[in-house]
């Protein structure tokens, strides 16, 4: 049986989530790499319009680098990569008071 960590977020900064995207990487993680990328293009591909739920997608995916982190070298660098993507996507398609949003929430 998996064990899925709570993601407290919103004990630790008062962002209440929107999504399932932090449940759903950790399921994720228990089956492997290409499970993990199937999910963020899952997520992505329904949710990249929307910045609201972009912004939380690449809160997710910080949150999970730092959680693999000097644990699982593989994890951290697709982590990584995945919020890279997801980063250049947003700061090339995000404008105005979306981009600013963008910006306040993830720092």
């Amino acid at each position: 049986m998996t064990t899925i960590k709570d993601w407290n977020i919103e004990a630790l900064t008062g962002y209440k989530p929107k999504t399932t995207f932090y449940t759903d990487f950790s399921i994720a993680d228990a089956y492997g790499v290409n499970a993990i990328i199937d999910t963020y293009n899952r997520a992505f591909d329904a949710w990249k319009e929307d910045y609201v739920f972009l912004t939380e997608l690449m809160m997710v995916l910080n949150w999970k680098f730092w959680e693999h982190y000097q644990k699982n070298d593989l994890y951290t660098s697709l982590y990584y990569a995945l919020w890279r993507a997801a980063d250049d996507y947003a700061r090339e398609n995000l404008k105005g008071d979306e981009l600013t949003d963008f910006y306040e929430t993830i720092d």
